[in-house]
C-alpha cells in the first residue's frame, strides 16, 4: 500500500489544517507529534504504553539502528513494526541529523538551537564525521569503527527497516555556519535528494514482490539554515521533486533569542512554496509554544526528544509550567504532579513519591514522568486539533 494523505479541513483563521495519513500499518491523524524511539524504543516505555497514551505514530533513527542491531537483523525479524511490536505508523529519519550532531555539533559545541550558555564560534575539528560528495564517513561513537551513509545506502537501510515514512539523506548546516557553508550544505542536500529518489524508485521496481512495505512515503528535506534566500531556493527546488511529503530541517538561528522568530519567518516563507496537497514535517522541533505556532503556519507533523529527555532529567511538563520534581520542596507534597491531568501517573502517585524515586535514583521515576510528559503532549496537540476543527486557531 502506498502512503496517502488527505486534507479533511482547513482553518478559516490561519493556515492550520486537519488531515489523515494512511499507510500499510495504520492511519495517522494530523497535526501529529511523533515520540522519538531512537533505537526502536521510547526510553523507559513499552510499545503498548505508547498506544495507550494515544499516539498513532513514532519516529526511529536510521543511523543508530544501522549501528545497533543493524538493519539486516531487523529485516530478518520482520521489520520495525514486528521487531518492537508497534502496530501503528513508523517514520525513520535518514541519518542526516547525525551528520550535524556528530560533526559540526561537536566541532562548534552547539545544538540545533543554541542556548545562552553555548559558545558562538567554532572550536576546532573533533567531530566524528567527514562529509564527501558520495556521502558521509562516520566514526562510530560505540566502538570507533568506520561507518558510511550516503543517499543510496540511507534509502536501502530505511527500506530494510520497513518504516512507513522515510526521509531523504541530507546535510543539515550548523547554526554557526556562515552563508557560504550553509549554501554548500543546502546544494549538496539537493543533489542527494535527486539520488535518493532514483534509488527509491530502483528498489521499489526491483523488489516490489519481495518486500511487503516497499512503497514507503519518501519525504524530501528543505535546508538553508537561518538565511531566507536559501530557504526560499530550497523550498522551490525540493518542492518540485516527486516526494510524498516534505521535511523542514536544519537550524533557524545563530544565537539565543532569534531562533524562534527566524523559525516562524522560515515557515511563513517556505510553506506557501510547497505543494499544498502533501504533508509537511518540522523536523526535531517540539516545545509546546513551537507546536501551536507551527500548526498555525501549516505544519502537519513534528518530532522531538524534548518531553522524554526532560522526564529523564526529573522535569515534568505541566499546566503549571515545568516542575523539577527532584527538588526538596516536593519531598512531602501530597498533591498529584498536575491536578488537571488525568494520566495514570497523576491519578495514582504524589509529588512526594516521584521526588523520592528520583532522589533514590530509581528508574521507575523516569518511566512515570515520561508517561506523564507524553500524555501531556498528546492532550496538548489534541486540544489544538479541536481548536482547528472549531475555527478557533
Amino acid at each position: 500500500m502506498k502512503m496517502k494523505f488527505e486534507i479533511l479541513k482547513k482553518s478559516k483563521r490561519s493556515e492550520a489544517r486537519l488531515g489523515v495519513i494512511k499507510t500499510a500499518h495504520g492511519v495517522l491523524h494530523t497535526p501529529a507529534f511523533f515520540p522519538v524511539a531512537t533505537k526502536a524504543v521510547v526510553k523507559t516505555l513499552t510499545s503498548s504504553d505508547i498506544k495507550k497514551i494515544g499516539f498513532e505514530g513514532i519516529l526511529a533513527n536510521t543511523y543508530h539502528l544501522h549501528l545497533q542491531p543493524g538493519e539486516k537483523t531487523i529485516k530478518k525479524m520482520g521489520g520495525l513494526h514486528k521487531f518492537m511490536n508497534f502496530q501503528g505508523v513508523i517514520a525513520t529519519d535518514s541519518g542526516g541529523f547525525q551528520v550535524f550532531s556528530l560533526g559540526a555539533g561537536i566541532d562548534h559545541k552547539t545544538s540545533k538551537i543554541p542556548t545562552k550558555s553555548e559558545p558562538n564560534r567554532p572550536q576546532g575539528s573533533v567531530g566524528l564525521v567527514k562529509v564527501a560528495e558520495d556521502g558521509v564517513y562516520f566514526k562510530s561513537h560505540l566502538d570507533g569503527s568506520k561507518q558510511f551513509l550516503g543517499p543510496e545506502s540511507s534509502i536501502k537501510v530505511q527500506q530494510d527497516l520497513g518504516a512507513d515514512i522515510v526521509f531523504a539523506f541530507d546535510q543539515p548546516s550548523s547554526p554557526l555556519d556562515n552563508f557560504t557553508k550553509t549554501q554548500e550544505a543546502m546544494e549538496r542536500t539537493h543533489r542527494w535528494a535527486t539520488r535518493c529518489l532514483a534509488e527509491n524508485e530502483k528498489l521499489v521496481k526491483n523488489q516490489k514482490l519481495k518486500i511487503q512495505n516497499c512503497e514507503q512515503g519518501l519525504f524530501g528535506i528543505i535546508q538553508g539554515g537561518k538565511y531566507k534566500k536559501l530557504r526560499e531556493k530550497s523550498a522551490k527546488i525540493i518542492g518540485q521533486m516527486d516526494f510524498e511529503g516534505f521535511g523542514i530541517g536544519g537550524s533557524f538561528g545563530s544565537s539565543y533569542g532569534d531562533s524562534k522568530k527566524n523559525m516562524l519567518d522560515v515557515l511563513n516563507l517556505t510553506i506557501p512554496l510547497l505543494p499544498s496537497e502533501k504533508p509537511r514535517h518540522l523536523l526535531g522541533i517540539g516545545h509546546l509554544e513551537d507546536l501551536e505556532m507551527a500548526i498555525k503556519s501549516g505544519v502537519d507533523l513534528f518530532d522531538c526528544v524534548y518531553p522524554t529527555r526532560m522526564a529523564r532529567h526529573n522535569v515534568a511538563i505541566t499546566s503549571l509550567g515545568n516542575l523539577d520534581i527532584a527538588k526538596t520542596v516536593f519531598g512531602q507534597d501530597k498533591k498529584p504532579l498536575d491536578p488537571k491531568c488525568q494520566c495514570p501517573t497523576c491519578k495514582n502517585y504524589t509529588r512526594a513519591y516521584l521526588c523520592h524515586l528520583f532522589k533514590a535514583q530509581e528508574t521507575t521515576g523516569s518511566r512515570l514522568l515520561t508517561y506523564h510528559n507524553l500524555w501531556f503532549f498528546k492532550q496538548f496537540v489534541d486540544n489544538i486539533r479541536q481548536k482547528v476543527e472549531n475555527n478557533k486557531l
